[in-house]
């Protein structure tokens, strides 16, 4: 049975749901965010929580059901507080800064990235080596996130290239002589 599909999503003060034709709509104070919803999955809207209830109960609609109140909580979530990712950049020369809705990255190559962002995500520049990408739509930051970090990822021996800031790198030994 699904644990996470049966619990309740609370619904915040100013935030608005509604559901027309399998197309849920969330509006909050910091945006309005739209979703498909699976026909398998039945949602029962009321004043202050949102459940997600499925007629079968074979293992397909269990999952189903998991993963739509996931979704559903975290548009619910984006919309009243948002959702924030860090990444820090380390390495001599290594650096970024916020040129309106686009990020430039100089990254050790023989030249700078400059890195468009998406609608909905904005981006700050704390002390030229993190980076603080904040949205609504957690999927979309992720993806975002995950973009940003491919530009250099960081390599195991000095650590150098761009990280989460709740990531932990592996060192690894390097070559050692032998006499």
């Amino acid at each position: 049975m699904s644990r996470v599909g049966k619990k309740p999503i609370a619904i915040p003060e100013k935030t608005e749901v509604s559901l027309k034709a399998d197309i849920l709509t969330v509006k909050g104070p910091k945006g309005t965010l739209s979703r498909q919803i699976h026909p398998t999955v039945k949602l029962d809207i009321d004043d202050t929580e949102i459940k997600a209830v499925i007629d079968h109960q074979d293992r397909k609609s269990r999952a189903l059901q998991g993963l739509v109140r996931s979704l559903v909580a975290n548009m619910v979530t984006g919309v009243s507080t948002g959702f924030e990712r860090i990444l820090q950049i380390n390495g001599i020369g290594y650096r970024a800064e916020a040129k309106g809705k686009s990020v430039l990255f100089n990254l050790g190559y023989s030249h700078p990235i400059d890195f468009p962002l998406p609608e909905g995500i904005t981006a700050e520049v704390d002390k030229n080596n993190t980076v603080k990408l904040m949205g609504i739509d957690k999927e979309l930051l992720g993806q975002t996130a995950a973009s940003i970090r491919q530009l250099r990822p960081p390599e195991p021996y000095k650590g150098k290239g761009i990280k989460y800031a709740d990531e932990y790198i592996q060192r690894k030994a390097g070559k050692t002589g032998t006499k």
